[in-house]
């Protein structure tokens, strides 16, 4: 009852004139990034921060807008995925496997409305799961010491590279780069500067929001830069018939179960550190066709074959927030870039947030679920506009992502310097994305490094410089072992994982960034 009561003080702060047109705002960019082939929910989520700010939201505000296009991208990566072949980003990988065949079938709009159903199922149920997990997680969390949550950032760092890493060497050096870009500036305990080679500007320390922007979205604009004129166009593609757009009562009931299933796959996925919506979704696929494809027809058009990762990836990425609101542990790429808003509005994920800050996390969560009820009304009835979307070419699209960065960041921080370091830090995403060198990790190392190294000093001087109490109590001891597991099993079955994730495109011919 009390969780009721909290969700309902929730509804109250969520059901205002201002955040149900932040949600609706948020759903209807978040369709359209994720329908965009390269953007994806973190690029989307990263575009819009400046926004946010710019705009001089508050906290529950920012994080409604920013939530609801992460959901919506979640939703929008399957459209691309059906009429084109092309995944709007990883998740959306397993859709193409049978809502391409649908589509050339001349079922584009069934399986188009289809998934969406099927995406709101995944995110309705993963919320309701957020409702009731994380506080328990809370009670949890409430027992860590220093040492805890340094082997709990630990475990962070090992799992966030995922199952399905292609490197795990690499990822380890993406969170040794970003560990290093976070001891920049004045030191807490000591006061001496660190690498700062005497420029004022940085004895605040990197602003994480400005390596985020410059990370994530000018990357992406160097990398059209370098492949303009290379790259196929998107409308070279040929367009799909959208046909009937309201699925069937009958193929609704086919495909519930299925539906369902998935969904409870997908959340458990989410919750886990480092899994996501790519292994959601691919265990979502995998798993329910050996289940019920006695006929063999996965993989030549069957509507249960788009519902499964549909509904797998979108409850992942509910569950993904559990680990970040509960423990300030992100469970996704995405996540990680709400957890450095989160930091930039002043306030601390983990424990003590259900407690400090009820109005911002329950509002949040009242958020998702009207978020969710505007995404399905929206993506139905609208299909039209949002595949028209996926004709407008890069070269109109990357200009306004520049422009919305340069403009957002300095209305920020009103800072000449903060421009450059974006610039820097867009190019060194562009490198990184050369070396196939995971950003995400860089970011983790950013947000999560300061805490790390206080912790850390923390328990070494409760415990008079004894570095074994580390790993001194059975708690401690249990999430080192999920870490060392969490690194090593990439090792041991990525490649078998990886190479079934990637069927789509050898198969399909599907291209993805």
């Amino acid at each position: 009852m009390e969780l009721l009561s909290s969700l309902a003080d929730g509804f109250a702060v969520a059901l205002t004139w201002q955040n149900i047109g932040l949600a609706l705002l948020g759903c209807f960019l978040g369709t359209i990034m994720g329908a965009l082939p390269g953007l994806g929910p973190s690029n989307g989520v990263a575009i819009l921060i400046p926004l946010a700010f710019t705009l001089g939201l508050g906290a529950t505000p920012s994080l409604i807008l920013l939530t609801s296009v992460y959901y919506g991208a979640m939703y929008g990566g399957r459209i691309s995925s059906i009429l084109l072949n092309i995944p709007g980003d990883e998740p959306a990988m397993m859709t193409c496997l049978d809502g391409y065949p649908m589509a050339q079938q001349g079922r584009a709009g069934e399986a188009l409305a289809l998934s969406g159903v099927a995406s709101f199922v995944g995110a309705f149920f993963a919320t309701w799961g957020l409702v009731f997990l994380a506080p328990q997680l809370v009670k949890v969390a409430l027992l860590f010491g220093p040492a805890e949550y340094f082997a709990l950032f630990a475990l962070a760092f090992a799992t966030l590279g995922g199952i399905s890493s292609t490197n795990q060497a690499k990822s380890a050096f993406a969170a040794a780069l970003g560990l290093g870009l976070a001891m920049i500036g004045v030191d807490t305990q000591t006061g001496v500067p660190r690498f700062t080679f005497g420029e004022v500007h940085l004895y605040d320390g990197i602003d994480f929001l400005v390596a985020i922007v410059g990370l994530f979205a000018l990357s992406e604009v160097f990398i059209f830069l370098e492949h303009r004129g290379t790259d196929r166009d998107i409308s070279d593609k040929p367009r799909m018939k959208i046909g009937k757009i309201i699925p069937s009562w009958k193929l609704i009931r086919y495909c519930t179960p299925t539906m369902l299933r998935t969904t409870g796959l997908g959340f458990l996925a989410g919750v886990l550190p480092g899994a996501g919506a790519s292994l959601g979704s691919f265990i979502s696929y995998s798993m329910e066709k050996r289940l019920v494809d006695r006929k063999g027809t996965f993989g030549k058009g069957d509507p249960r074959g788009v519902a499964a990762p549909e509904a797998g990836n979108n409850a992942a990425a509910g569950g993904a927030l559990v680990p970040m609101l509960a423990l300030g542990v992100p469970g996704s790429g995405t996540t990680a870039v709400l957890l450095a808003v989160l930091l930039a509005l002043n306030i601390t994920p983990g424990p003590l947030l259900f407690s400090q800050n009820p109005d911002v996390v329950w509002g949040l969560i009242a958020a998702l679920f009207i978020g969710n009820i505007m995404l399905l009304a929206m993506n139905i009835p609208m299909v039209g506009l949002f595949t028209r979307v996926l004709m407008v070419p890069p070269r109109i699209l990357m200009p306004i992502v520049a422009m919305v960065s340069f403009v957002g960041i300095y209305g920020i921080s009103g800072s000449s310097f903060d421009l450059l370091v974006m610039v820097g830090f867009g190019v060194m995403g562009w490198v990184l994305r050369k070396l196939d060198v995971p950003l995400v990790p860089v970011i983790l190392g950013t947000l999560l490094g300061n805490e790390m190294e206080v912790n850390f000093r923390r328990a070494v001087n409760i415990s008079n410089g004894d570095y074994w109490t580390l790993v001194g109590s059975p708690l401690a001891i249990t999430l080192w072992a999920i870490a060392i597991a969490g690194f090593v099993l990439p090792i041991l079955v990525g490649g078998v994982i990886r190479k079934r994730m990637r069927m789509p495109k050898d198969n399909e011919g599907a291209v993805t960034d």
